[in-house]
């Protein structure tokens, strides 16, 4: 069967790819998505890339729920990035769950996607709605709330030694 993905969409897809593998990397490497440096500042220039692009694929010839989501993840990174700016005491919280939620929000038409599409002669799912992509989805909501905790949770505890360690520093 012949590829049926755009030149566009050829590219959106490469680049959606590598974007999920450095937020993965950065996890692993730092325990969360830091846009302050390399490996966050690279997850955000090709999350921004990966929206972007998205935004003129239409394979329906209108805007579908992977176009919001893209926009979503849009007005999310910058609030993310200067979170320290906006939200004071409270940042570093609310970076951990606003850059988990980007990640969260790429992976849903990554999903989606890939099981609609692969293998290309027979794909594993007919629609968003098939059975496989439900659980897929549901697995994905799990993965985020436990990711998010566990990074929050981690957080929390290198501030309490932090403050253990320096009774003069005063964490929120």
């Amino acid at each position: 069967m012949p590829n049926h993905l755009s030149i566009l969409g050829i590219i959106h897809t490469a680049i959606s790819v590598i974007a999920l593998i450095v937020a993965i990397v950065a996890l692993f490497r730092d325990g969360k998505i830091n846009p302050a440096n390399g490996t966050g500042k690279l997850y955000v220039l090709l999350t921004v890339l990966t929206c972007l692009t998205a935004l003129p694929i239409m394979k329906t010839g209108h805007f579908t729920a992977a176009h919001y989501v893209a926009i979503t993840v849009l007005i999310l990174l910058p609030i993310g990035i200067y979170s320290r700016r906006i939200f004071g005491k409270a940042s570093d919280y609310l970076q951990i769950i606003i850059m988990s939620t980007t990640l969260f929000f790429s992976f849903i038409p990554a999903i989606v996607e890939t099981l609609t599409r692969l293998p290309i002669s027979q794909p594993l799912a007919d629609g968003p709605n098939a059975p496989i992509i439900q659980t897929g989805l549901m697995v994905l909501v799990i993965l985020y709330v436990a990711g998010v905790i566990y990074q929050l949770v981690k957080l929390k505890a290198k501030r309490k030694s932090a403050q253990k360690a320096n009774p003069t520093i005063k964490f929120s």
